[in-house]
């Protein structure tokens, strides 16, 4: 996958925003960013667009920044030339797919339908924007296609919002979901960059699903653990299982047999994207024990705990099965 993709996978919404005055340009970036998501794709519906991208890549150069609504190759070139890492496209115009193609500039095109899908194929694409989503078929669409184009990725925009954004992401064809709903254009032109930010966390939020999992406690011995668990097991009803390291009293508490990591133990967290939900919180400064990590049979991250502990607690980050 190409690693402004791999961006993209990573933080797995992104804002779709219409700028009219260049001046909103940098407090929009910044409420973004301040907000979990470092990303935007802006559109080239608006005369500013260019210096728009010009400046939000100047004052936030690790920002990922893309320009939509790209309809001819002097847009492509003006966009690329503003700092834009990515074009996206309404429709599925051979003439700028190959434009960007030949300059290696990655672009996600429009596409409706399998006739759609199969263009882009012939182009030399293994991702494509699904546009407008919800009018066309929505996910179901999506699924339906992805049979037959077993290695096509896809990145719906168009009616995705709170509601419906994670049951897009849980399909695995899906590397992430345009959308505008914590972008208001009417939030813009008021200047409540405040709400904006507010609302970009809320999507965050509601992408990675955090939720508690369990309490670890660490005990000095296996004969001491089981006495924890059992007399937590009389205390509230909870039946007791026996692991290789720990007991669990219920699902909310695990007992060590020995210590692990945390002075007093561990919180687990789970979440629905593990991979970025490491990715948010790398971005906001938290470091992670890397031998900590644990691999499915697929190689995919499941487990990992960070470095920084909380009252003596270490975070165990879970995904959610």
């Amino acid at each position: 996958m190409n690693d402004v993709l791999k961006q993209i996978n990573a933080l797995g919404i992104v804002p779709v925003v219409k700028i009219d005055r260049v001046e909103d340009a940098v407090p929009l970036a910044k409420a973004l960013c301040e907000g979990g998501l470092p990303v935007a794709e802006v559109t080239f519906r608006t005369a500013c667009a260019k210096e728009a991208i010009k400046k939000m890549a100047t004052e936030f150069p690790d920002m990922l920044i893309g320009a939509g609504t790209v309809l001819t190759t002097e847009q492509v070139d003006q966009a690329v030339e503003a700092g834009a890492k990515f074009i996206v496209s309404p429709g599925l115009n051979p003439k700028v797919v190959k434009y960007c193609v030949d300059k290696g500039i990655l672009i996600t095109p429009g596409c409706a339908n399998p006739s759609d899908v199969e263009q882009a194929i012939e182009l030399g694409l293994d991702t494509v924007k699904i546009f407008p989503a919800e009018a066309v078929g929505g996910l179901n669409l999506i699924k339906s296609m992805a049979g037959p184009y077993t290695t096509m990725k896809f990145m719906p925009t168009g009616g995705i919002n709170a509601k419906n954004l994670n049951s897009y992401l849980a399909f695995d064809k899906i590397i992430a979901c345009g959308g505008s709903w914590m972008v208001d254009p009417k939030l813009v032109a008021e200047g409540d960059f405040a709400k904006i930010t507010e609302l970009t966390r809320e999507a965050v939020t509601q992408m990675l699903g955090f939720e508690l999992a369990h309490v670890g406690i660490n005990m000095p011995e296996a004969g001491a653990a089981t006495e924890v668990a059992k007399g937590l097991g009389e205390l509230f009803n909870l039946e007791v299982k026996d692991g290789n390291s720990s007991l669990f009293a219920g699902t909310g508490i695990e007992v060590m047999k020995t210590p692990y990591l945390g002075e007093k133990g561990h919180i687990a967290y789970k979440t629905n994207y593990i991979d970025r939900a490491v990715n948010y919180l790398k971005a906001r400064g938290y470091e992670f024990d890397e031998d900590s990590a644990k691999y499915d049979a697929k190689g995919k991250l499941v487990a990992i705990y960070l470095k920084q502990e909380f009252g003596g607690f270490a975070i165990h980050l879970l995904q959610k099965k």
